[in-house]
């Protein structure tokens, strides 16, 4: 990954009303040293982040980024960003993307410690290329995430809704995939329901019927899925939210992981299992996702 460009930024009060939030910002060199020795985002990973797709240039999905970004800050009990000024500096980071696939990163920090505000940075770089998964499609091993559906609604401490920089278990999951020959996870709570991948959500089809885990029991809103939702009801669909029991993702006629950055990469494999790989519909929902959307 080549990074191309970092802007601190200083946090505005949410409802500080500017049409220019140009004085916030501050460019510094991407391989430049830029956090404290105390910043509790290295420290304890006390923080959330968002990873916007840029294609060409254009940044994907920034407003559906956005607001999960301000739910996340909610979440975590952090200074709600403000969203003029964070979408202000994510088109200052497009435009020093170029031709091709990027992703922009945006941080909220809870800062450094004892510290009297949070530290928030922008940055931009080239895309890893996922090309070939987006054709192959990736073998998934199914893993339980050690608690049950419910437990998000009884321990709301936990920030099972939140995207956290928190993402060692996320990491450890997919170190777990390869080691049991897979190139990817499947969380799925002890009680046996489909939550989501480390780094993507889960959508499967049963004939025309296409279905994800309903937000909530600890699932991350996807920002890619909702846009996958969105194509498949220009296209006539079915396209719904509903609990998924662990047993329903080897019987599907086709499944995928869709996040920001891959797109929509088909599941060829469960636990060994095989599942049908739609070549044709995956072009197309990877032709939708690679178009300009707002």
């Amino acid at each position: 990954m080549t990074w191309r460009f970092c802007l601190m930024i200083e946090p505005a009060a949410s409802d500080a009303v500017l049409s220019d939030f140009a004085d916030t910002f501050t460019v510094v060199d991407p391989a430049a040293p830029a956090l404290s020795v105390g910043e509790l985002s290295t420290q304890r990973g006390d923080g959330i982040f968002e990873s916007i797709g840029v294609i060409d240039g254009h940044a994907q999905e920034v407003t559906a980024h956005l607001e999960r970004l301000v739910h996340s800050a909610r979440l975590c009990d952090l200074p709600e960003p403000n969203v003029a000024q964070w979408r202000q500096a994510v088109a200052r980071a497009a435009a020093q993307c170029g031709r091709g696939e990027s992703v922009i990163k945006l941080i909220l920090s809870r800062g450094v410690e004892h510290g009297p505000t949070p530290t928030a940075w922008v940055t931009a770089a080239t895309a890893p290329d996922n090309t070939r998964v987006r054709v192959e499609g990736v073998r998934v091993v199914t893993l339980d995430r050690g608690f049950d559906s419910a437990a998000p609604e009884r321990a709301p401490w936990l920030l099972m809704g939140a995207k956290t920089l928190s993402y060692a278990v996320n990491m450890a999951a997919i170190r777990e995939a390869k080691r049991r020959d897979a190139d990817d996870a499947v969380f799925v709570s002890s009680d046996g329901i489909v939550l989501e991948g480390p780094t993507s959500s889960v959508i499967l089809r049963h004939g025309d019927r296409f279905t994800t885990p309903a937000p909530g029991a600890g699932i991350l809103h996807g920002t890619t899925q909702l846009s996958v939702f969105a194509f498949l009801g220009q296209q006539g669909l079915r396209a719904e939210y509903e609990a998924v029991l662990a047993p329903n993702l080897v019987m599907a006629d086709a499944a995928w992981l869709v996040s920001s950055v891959r797109l929509a990469v088909p599941i060829v494999s469960v636990d060994g299992a095989g599942i049908p790989l739609d070549a044709d519909l995956t072009a197309r929902l990877n032709a939708y996702l690679l178009s300009p959307r707002d």
